[in-house]
């Protein structure tokens, strides 16, 4: 039951003196702001339970997680450092004599929230300044980077294997909680691993191996297919009996997402098998979704796999940095100007920004040092960087990438699109 405010001062609170009581300057502001009914809005939308225990009260929520994206603090040490002090136990409304929320409580509140609450108070809070007219920008820099996804190399074989592996595991959780006791699924773990293992060993051949490649990959194919199958007869009668014993479905509905997920993966190892080396928004992982190749241009590692992510800043400091879907380029695109045109040109137009050449950015695709410049003579980057570069005092904070040994850190142009 969802439950928005915190109970009121306490009598010990009552009897303090008033420069006890008295937030510092930074933390008042905030407790101003974090007062707007807008920012409990998104919390009414997703607890809508009317019986049950009641919540953490949801203002107590909003500022334990202020304070832990502040100072950087983990859920324990936050909780510990809340406890201990009056002051931000006064900021966050718990009594002198009132409990911190235990640090799985926040986790588990946090996890069920989802990260699309982050952005929605975010986007409350861009409102309150502009109303405000706190915020006035009228400069903006858009930069893209790309960041690396947490997977390993994907291969068909693979993808299949690892779909094998995630459909039996789950089916033996739902049947040990008693769901679908009669329907069948056989464990091809083994049979599968034997043949991702000798496709590894055929790889060494290089393309001499590419036929019996092929084969093994079939044959880890069919028996997905035939786990699948089974996965899909195991997922209906465990829904079915989900709901005669009035029973939580999380694990159903989360074997149907990997069935998904899956059958996907099947269907564009078909593709590759008959003969379609290229498929438009392949699947790399099982796990993250959103992950896909991109060309990098770097001899030492051709092909990353991850997200490019575009980064946007203003004078006054204000950033957001949101993730796109990789692209396929071009022949002799860069990045950053494909970026300008599809993302945010529209933004651009709208508010008649330029965003100028980088200094590394050159008219080809293949990267070159810059030139070594004359005594008294600029080279000719740095001339067309001066005249259109605009004057922003914000920095542009970007995730950091391992840059190679091979080329000095001021020549890695940007990053490519993604190829699918």
């Amino acid at each position: 039951m969802l439950r928005e405010r915190a109970v009121g001062e306490s009598l010990w609170e009552a009897v303090l003196p008033a420069e006890l009581r008295e937030l510092p300057a930074e933390l008042g502001k905030v407790d101003v702001i974090l007062d707007d009914d807008r920012f409990l809005a998104p919390f009414r939308s997703r607890l809508t339970a009317r019986i049950g225990r009641p919540t953490t009260p949801i203002e107590t929520y909003l500022r334990l997680m202020y304070l832990k994206h502040r100072y950087g603090l983990g859920y324990e040490t936050l909780c510990k450092e809340v406890s201990d002090s009056f002051t931000w136990r006064r900021f966050c409304r718990i009594a002198l004599d009132g409990r911190v929320p235990d640090p799985s409580t926040l986790m588990k509140l946090t996890k069920r929230l989802g990260p699309e609450l982050l952005e929605e108070l975010n986007a409350g809070l861009l409102a309150l300044a502009v109303e405000r007219k706190v915020l006035r920008s009228r400069r903006l820099r858009v930069d893209t980077t790309v960041v690396e996804a947490d997977i390993r190399s994907p291969t068909d074989s693979g993808l299949c294997a690892h779909a094998v592996s995630r459909l039996t595991r789950l089916a033996r959780r739902i049947k040990a909680v008693g769901l679908a006791p009669r329907s069948r699924l056989r464990d091809r773990r083994r049979s599968v691993g034997k043949r991702v293992r000798a496709s590894s060993a055929a790889r060494v051949r290089g393309r001499q191996a590419l036929g019996t490649i092929d084969r093994l990959t079939a044959e880890i194919a069919e028996r997905a297919k035939q786990t699948v199958r089974e996965a899909v007869a195991l997922a209906g009668s465990a829904r079915g009996d989900a709901r005669r014993k009035r029973v939580s479905v999380a694990l159903v509905e989360r074997l149907e997402q990997e069935l998904e997920a899956a059958e996907q993966v099947l269907a564009q190892t078909d593709l590759r098998l008959a003969g379609q080396r290229t498929i438009p928004d392949r699947r790399v992982s099982l796990v993250d979704p959103d992950a896909r190749p991109i060309r990098m241009g770097s001899p030492a590692r051709p092909t990353e796999f991850g997200y490019k992510t575009r980064v946007a800043d203003t004078a006054e400091g204000v950033r957001d940095r949101r993730r796109s879907r990789a692209r396929r380029p071009g022949r002799c695109a860069p990045a950053r100007r494909r970026d300008q045109q599809s993302e945010t040109g529209g933004d651009a137009g709208a508010l008649r920004l330029r965003r100028p050449r980088l200094r590394h950015q050159h008219r080809r695709c293949r990267t070159r040092p810059p030139p070594h410049p004359r005594p008294g003579h600029p080279p000719p980057a740095t001339r067309r960087t001066d005249r259109a570069q605009p004057q922003l005092e914000a920095p542009l904070p970007l995730p950091q990438r391992t840059r190679g040994t091979h080329l000095p850190a001021q020549t890695q142009g940007p990053a490519p699109d993604a190829v699918t």
